[in-house]
């Protein structure tokens, strides 16, 4: 890739590109709400999209959706179809997103079609690097609000078309390779959750002992319940908030200070290799994963350890975890009605089957090269989304040029 692009001094090569108006190069429309809106969604229907879709990954494709809306509703809505561009207007404003399904969207979602002398991908990477400069101009006193008017009347800099194609072929390969990644991960992830239904649910013995989760772990507990000082430059506290799939993103967790760090590592809020991670407030066990090894960061009380004893596989342990059986299970010892969250005094007693040790020994000969597998492919995804966040400003401003 790096010989397709080169650096250019200030303003070379720049000539070309042209200030426009966004409503100069595309139609820009708004979604439609039926009212009230309840009495209309449901389970079946056509497919509504809602702000949560679009966030559920970090894809720029919406190709499924929670909820649907029925036929009747269809006509006070907005209907989209596959290869629509559309880009949030609220609650998270600013956020665009390719349509891979026929759908219908509300008022808060915009439409961009009938592109000219702009290619609808590269507006996707444009509108991305341009979604501050957009959201400083919205409203709202809870949430910001972005009106039609404001994106119809932002100016851009647009360089020649074939320009704006090379550019988004660029970013849009490397966002490729990391959704083949995610997918990759996906399959993985359920094929090891599927091996453990059938060898330790499915194919469970009566003579297995049933043990609380604090019987095969040394330590149950969550991070910090004081939050320190945030400051400039120091080292990564996070929450639940900056947790994913298959570990904590340092680059969106505050920072505290290296005195305030080394407090919290000596009271035991810095996880250790193999400990398991679980999101303890909010969405609860939306994110478990195991600690691959020891971690530069400290967490707040959002997040529980649980640190497995040599009687239950950290990896095995944590893939009974992510089954919805047991978040379905753990709903009884779950507490607030804002805000859910695990109890972990009631978690700890909370009952599983564990299985012979003999028997984890071979099922890990199978999971744990899975779960490698995985982690091999997050390290390249973070490796891809640096390349990828580096170059989507110098390829918008120019700096950067493909050859």
């Amino acid at each position: 890739m790096s010989d397709c692009i080169r650096a250019l001094g200030e303003g070379e090569g720049m000539s070309e590109w042209q200030q426009v108006k966004i409503s100069d190069v595309c139609d820009i429309t708004r979604g439609g709400s039926p009212r009230p809106i309840h009495d209309y969604l449901g389970s079946e229907g056509t497919p509504w999209v809602k702000i949560a879709d679009a966030t559920a990954s970090g894809s720029r494709y919406i190709d499924s959706t929670k909820e649907c809306i029925r036929k009747e509703g269809e006509s006070k809505s907005r209907v989209v179809y596959p290869g629509d561009f559309i880009l949030s207007n609220s609650a998270t404003p600013g956020l665009p997103r390719f349509m891979k399904i026929r759908a219908c969207i509300h008022d808060g979602w915009m439409l961009l079609r009938e592109f000219k002398g702009a290619n609808d991908l590269f507006m996707y990477y444009l509108l991305l690097v341009e979604r501050e400069a957009l959201l400083v101009q919205g409203n709202g006193s809870i949430f910001t609000n972005l009106k039609t008017e404001i994106l119809k009347n932002h100016v851009v800099n647009l360089p020649p078309l074939p320009e704006q194609e090379a550019i988004a072929a660029v970013l849009s390969s490397l966002d490729d390779k990391i959704d083949l990644l995610h997918r990759q991960n996906q399959t993985l992830e359920a094929m090891a959750a599927t091996l453990f239904r059938k060898w330790f649910v499915e194919e469970a013995q009566e003579d297995w002992e049933v043990v609380a989760l604090e019987d095969v772990t040394s330590r149950i507990t969550d991070g910090a319940h004081a939050s320190p000082s945030t400051v400039e430059v120091g080292l990564p506290m996070a929450s639940v908030k900056d947790m994913y799939q298959w570990g904590i993103n340092t680059a969106s967790c505050r920072q505290i200070s290296q005195e305030d760090f080394d407090e919290l590592v000596r009271t035991d809020c810095r996880p250790l290799k193999n400990d398991i991670l679980i999101a303890k407030d909010g969405s609860y066990l939306k994110h478990v994963f195991v600690a691959e090894d020891d971690m530069d960061v400290v967490i707040l009380s959002s997040i529980a350890i649980l640190r497995p004893n040599e009687k239950y596989h950290p990896l095995l342990l944590a893939t009974f975890l992510k089954l919805d059986s047991t978040g379905e299970g753990l709903a009884n010892i779950v507490t607030g009605a804002v805000i859910p969250r695990i109890v972990l005094k009631d978690f700890r007693k909370y009952k599983l089957l564990l299985p012979p040790k003999h028997q984890q020994d071979q099922a890990i000969e199978t999971i744990q090269p899975i779960y490698e597998k995985c982690w091999e492919n997050d390290r390249q995804i973070r490796t891809l989304k640096k390349l990828r966040d580096t170059l989507l400003p110098k390829l918008m401003s120019g700096e950067v040029r493909v050859a």
